[in-house]
């Protein structure tokens, strides 16, 4: 961490520098313009779910989107990507690491393990570039045009791994109109948040587009230990982006960065009471004791790509995406949580000192040719080629045992992919996709471990390919109303978990496979008042990748667990009972199980928590069966409603308010069940409100997480009752001006 007074001088020159930048502005620009609660229910809402411009009620997806003030809401208070959290049916994110490891779930189904080389189910694909590494999925979400969120398999349209869904965010893109906006908002906690951009033609068929945030939050939590303070972050974010565009021909060069220096997510030794899942006697929020010399974090990224795209007349669109993505993470902290002169579970107690971290650098190139054809009589079309090549370093420090385990993962894939469409009757639709994928990785580790399971250096390699589609078909009952079914597959590609330390060895997984069927209505009722998008659905998961962790070594390995299902349902609404009054709501309900009447994992390596599975010991070791469990970190509902009023003055300006809740029911933390590692039911209200000047400024009061809800999120359990917890109470002032 940087010293207080230079980390406080730095956060200020940042944002001074983005209001110097939207301030260059002095045109105002409607797409820049603050959001309003004109944007009515009856609004048609415009997605890229299947890679072309459609009206969502026309695709054959659960999709939704989120962007103009809910986006600014829910992201008043400088968090990071994890804020998506319940912001969408059926989607959860959380994160060991903090702001730089988030973990995505779509309907139940995703990964909680915390290596570098783990592979996801979800898909975040960040400006039509697919991320596969954590670390770059964490990117900060800033001057977005929307986020969208697609649920189910969608690996005939989208690279990598998708058999759960893909989160896909977009920015805004370089105008031809010379615009831009600032945001600077300030609060409690020492949290600064303040993001701006300008836009505008550079003449000769160019347009640019120079966007920026910038987060900090002042370190709030002491460290009993040696009164050290805790939990800060600088996070600073650029992007510029490059078009041009002449007759068929457009090109657009899009180069970002990041710089984040911080805390690591904190881990709390026995802050659970035995036998309940309650917070011990004395826990707060605002204290830990951790016995670490290095409690650190940080990241450094950078990435661009070019996307080029040429219309042949009367033919279609041939695409292009070449990225480039790079990164590096310091993180180091104290794994158990605690200090080891303390017995366990005492609050802040744990059995012995830990000290780990380490250093992950991954790098990921990836190419993309897609043609998208024009419309052939009742045809149309996509196909393409797409190729991606990872090249992922990483080292395992255990600084009180001198362990250093040094690894390099190599992974390539291959993909060919296509989709059609015909146009059966004016009313029906069908549409079919395949994609043949590819996939070969290969592992070194060397170093020094600590109490070594294998002896280094070794090699381990897995290779599968993998052939997956979709059919689906979208029938119009009435000018108002839609129906859809869909059929598809997914594919997770074989993967390798290479901890060595405390007696690991390297394990394998073959490839995991993802059979979904869902049925929805999408349309428009009370006069187009109620915008919905209802949706149910039912996947199977075989050969699941599941990652045993903790236990009284703190191993991890990875098998395959026979199989999971999930089934649910989606709902998605947007009201507008009054030209002043938008009303959204989302709901969802997802069943998840694992069906493996064999299968049975380590529990925790302390004895203190209590399993509810059937258990038995085998050396000294409790396992239990996880047959009939939920999947981790899968509530089985999920909620959020929104309401925005408008009270318009007679000089063009307006006083708002608007007021959000999330909700999620309660989750398994691991894959055995235990009551210390249930984490509760979480509800989180934000509410924000101000006035737009009729000059367009507004000024605005905000508030998240009301009610100061604190919960535990997820939990390490090899030495004792350690969990992460929720962010607490945040409020402030901002401002926003467009140009």
């Amino acid at each position: 961490m940087k010293p207080r007074t230079t980390r406080h001088l730095s956060a200020r020159l940042g944002g001074i520098s983005l209001l110097a930048l939207a301030a260059l502005t002095g045109v105002a620009h409607a797409e820049d313009a603050p959001p309003k609660a004109e944007d009515s229910a009856t609004t048609e809402v415009v997605v890229t779910a299947s890679r072309r411009l459609e009206k969502a009620r026309d695709v054959p997806v659960a999709v939704s989107s989120l962007s103009g003030t809910k986006l600014d809401v829910i992201n008043s208070s400088g968090l990071d990507i994890r804020v998506l959290a319940s912001r969408t049916p059926s989607l959860n994110v959380e994160s060991s690491f903090g702001r730089t490891f988030p973990r995505f779930y779509i309907r139940g189904l995703g990964n909680t393990d915390f290596d570098p080389n783990a592979s996801q189910p979800v898909s975040v694909v960040y400006d039509d570039v697919a991320l596969e590494n954590p670390m770059l999925k964490s990117f900060p979400i800033f001057d977005l045009a929307n986020v969208e969120v697609l649920r189910g398999p969608q690996g005939t349209l989208f690279g990598r791994n998708t058999p759960s869904g893909v989160v896909k965010l977009t920015s805004a893109k370089p105008s031809e109109v010379f615009g831009g906006y600032y945001s600077v908002a300030a609060g409690n906690l020492g949290t600064v948040n303040a993001e701006g951009a300008v836009t505008g033609s550079l003449g000769n068929g160019f347009s640019g587009r120079l966007s920026g945030i910038v987060q900090r939050r002042d370190d709030w939590v002491t460290n009993l230990y040696n009164g050290k303070k805790l939990e800060g972050y600088e996070d600073y974010a650029l992007r510029g982006q490059l078009r041009y565009v002449s007759g068929n021909f457009e090109a657009l060069l899009n180069v970002h960065g990041r710089k984040l220096d911080g805390t690591p997510r904190l881990f709390r030794a026995s802050a659970i009471k035995p036998g309940t899942n309650d917070f011990n006697t004395g826990f707060d929020i605002k204290k830990v004791r951790l016995d670490s010399p290095f409690i650190s974090q940080s990241l450094d990224s950078i990435g661009s790509s070019l996307q080029l795209s040429y219309t042949f007349d009367g033919l279609g669109t041939l695409h292009s995406i070449t990225a480039y993505e790079r990164a590096k993470t310091e993180s180091s902290g104290d794994i158990d949580g605690g200090v080891s002169t303390i017995v366990a579970p005492t609050l802040y107690g744990t059995f012995f000192p830990v000290a780990t971290g380490g250093t992950t650098e991954p790098e990921e190139f990836s190419q993309e040719l897609r043609f998208e054809t024009a419309q052939f009589g009742q045809w149309r079309g996509q196909f393409g080629l797409y190729y991606f090549d990872q090249i992922l370093k990483y080292n395992e420090l255990d600084y009180l045992n001198n362990g250093d385990v040094r690894h390099k993962n190599h992974g390539t894939s291959f993909a060919v992919f296509g989709s059609a469409e015909y146009k059966a009757t004016d009313a029906l639709t069908l549409r079919a996709g395949l994609r043949y994928t590819s996939d070969e990785k290969k592992d070194i580790v060397w170093g020094r471990a600590v109490f070594p399971g294998t002896t280094l250096p070794v090699t381990t390699k897995v290779d599968g390919d993998n052939i997956s589609g979709d059919l689906s078909a979208t029938y119009v009952i009435s000018p108002n109303l839609n129906w859809y079914a869909r059929f598809a597959t997914g594919y997770l590609a074989p993967a390798i978990q290479d901890r060595v330390n405390f007696g690991g060895v390297p394990t394998t997984a073959g490839e995991q496979t993802t059979t979904s069927y869902e049925t929805g209505f999408k349309g428009y009722a009370f006069d187009k008042m109620l915008r919905y998008d209802l949706s149910a659905y039912y996947f199977k998961t075989k050969d699941l990748q599941i990652t045993a962790v903790g236990g009284a070594v703190n191993s991890a390995k990875l098998i395959n667990a026979k199989e999971a299902i999930g089934k649910g349902f989606e709902a998605d609404l947007s009201l507008k009972p009054t030209d002043n009054l938008l009303l959204t709501a989302s709901a969802s309900y997802n069943g998840t199980e694992i069906q493996d009447p064999v299968t049975a994992v380590a529990t925790c390596g302390s004895g203190l928590c209590t399993p509810l599975d059937r258990t038995y010991v085998s050396g000294g070791t409790r396992y239990a069966y996880i047959d009939g469990n939920p999947l981790p970190q899968a509530p089985k509902w999920v909620a959020n409603l929104t309401a925005q009023y408008v009270w318009p003055m007679g000089d063009g300006s307006r006083f708002f308010v608007y007021g959000d809740v999330a909700y999620r029911s309660k989750i398994n933390f691991f894959l055995y069940e235990a009551t210390e590692f249930t984490g509760k039911a979480f509800t989180q209200t934000g509410l924000r409100g101000g006035y737009v000047t009729k000059g367009g400024l507004e000024i605005a009061a905000y508030v998240r997480n009301l009610e100061d809800n604190i919960v535990a999120e997820s939990g390490i359990d090899f030495n004792n009752l350690t969990v992460m917890v929720s962010e607490p109470r945040t409020y402030g002032l901002s401002l926003k001006k467009a140009f």
